[in-house]
């Protein structure tokens, strides 16, 4: 008996070690798949697998981002006249900003279930990888970290210089402007002593700093997911290009084109989960980056010629910056997908196609019909993301900085 109960013990030692194991193997590729940041941030707003009382996490969320925003449209409705022009674009822009990441916000909850099954087929693709993937996947895993990180950083440097601004302002403006906040709301109830207002600025700069990083976190989202798919698309061309000779006479073909046809299919569907994730955020996108590059357009071109335009130009040229960085993003990462999805039927027509037999040529040519189909994100359902369209936004945000020169 002591014997036997030694054995049991070692054996549940054994699949405790193998469990804890798995776990660390599991984190460590999740790491991988997405930056850590962006897991952090996702976490916060409870949209990542696994995060624990997620449900409260998004009402806690919207909900703060709901009574902002309240307040905010009350300030921009109290004071909607050509008398405040320069105060009302100011803060329309960042009222924008904000409705754009409401709405992203929300579309992120209805969908974690569909950011779960992604990022559960991202992690599947690095648990099955073989030696001649690792440096393809490795190599996208990097960019996308790079990038995510500069995108933080650049959302967060645009936070600073705005919060810099209203305060230069504070420090060289007159008694009015004593009780100035970071961005105009209309609250209900009055700053009568400096504790309220310095809790107030506090709030304030939490919300804007985290309203920041929020933003730039689904930008990296998408970039990691749009990434991921091009490396899987790599990885298809490449070894379809690898078919040799020897290959064919040992009759491997065929089981390499299975694979290759599955694997492609998987990239199909994931490029479309993609779609349903930020088809109505391209939208929304589209139009909020529209109004909020125009608004702050006139501000920089008013601010250049005024004698106290110093602090709208710290607080508005970062943001407008970050902003058409933002639009960029969005319409770079259609175009790339688009290109990247067209080449898997020319890596297929440049194989050793002739010498297959008639059913894998035949196998092989339903590959290029589908890939003519390209891969592609679009704006509402309505046209492709390209950089078409980023040309379109600018162009349409310098018509209506025009129109608010001539009516300022």
């Amino acid at each position: 008996m002591p014997r036997q109960n030694f054995a049991i013990h070692r054996y549940h030692e054994v699949v405790n070690l193998m469990n804890s194991y798995l776990m660390k193997n599991e984190m460590e590729l999740t790491n991988i798949v997405c930056p850590p940041s962006v897991e952090f941030g996702l976490r916060l707003i409870g949209v990542w697998p696994g995060t624990s009382h997620a449900f409260s996490r998004r009402i806690v969320c919207i909900l703060s981002m709901v009574v902002f925003q309240i307040f905010q449209y009350q300030y921009v409705i109290k004071h909607f006249s050509k008398e405040n022009l320069l105060v009302l674009i100011d803060v329309l822009s960042v009222t924008l900003a904000y409705s754009l990441l409401l709405i992203k916000l929300i579309i992120f909850s209805l969908n974690a279930g569909l950011l779960d099954k992604m990022i559960a087929s991202m992690v599947e693709d690095w648990k099955t990888r073989n030696i001649s993937d690792d440096s393809t996947m490795t190599r996208m895993s990097y960019i996308s970290r790079q990038f995510s990180n500069l995108i933080i950083a650049c959302n967060a440097t645009s936070v600073i210089f705005y919060v810099a601004g209203t305060f230069w302002r504070h420090r060289t403006g007159n008694q009015t402007d004593a009780r100035e906040l970071l961005f105009k709301v209309e609250l209900p109830f009055n700053i009568d002593n400096a504790s309220v207002y310095i809790t107030i600025l506090v709030i304030q700069f939490i919300h804007q700093t985290s309203a920041g990083s929020m933003t730039s976190v689904f930008s990296c989202v998408l970039i990691t997911l749009v990434l991921h798919v091009c490396g899987q698309i790599d990885l298809v061309r490449r070894k379809l290009m690898e078919i040799t000779k020897e290959d064919i006479e040992r009759q491997m073909t065929e089981s390499i084109i299975k694979t290759l046809i599955v694997r492609h299919q998987k990239i199909i569907i994931f490029s479309r989960n993609i779609e349903i994730l930020f088809s109505n955020i391209a939208l929304m996108q589209f139009i909020s980056n529209t109004l909020i590059i125009c608004c702050l357009g006139f501000l920089i071109v008013i601010s250049i010629g005024a004698s106290d335009g110093t602090t709208m130009l710290i607080k508005s040229l970062f943001f407008y910056i970050v902003i058409n960085i933002e639009a960029f993003i969005f319409c770079f990462i259609g175009e790339h997908l688009s290109k990247k999805s067209k080449m898997i039927g020319d890596a297929a027509y440049e194989s050793l196609w002739y010498h297959l037999t008639p059913t894998q040529t035949r196998n092989l040519l339903l590959m290029i019909v589908r890939s003519q189909k390209h891969l592609t994100l679009t704006i509402g359902k309505v046209t492709d993301l390209s950089l078409q369209q980023f040309t379109s936004i600018v162009k349409a945000s310098g018509s209506y900085v025009s129109v608010l020169y001539a009516m300022y």
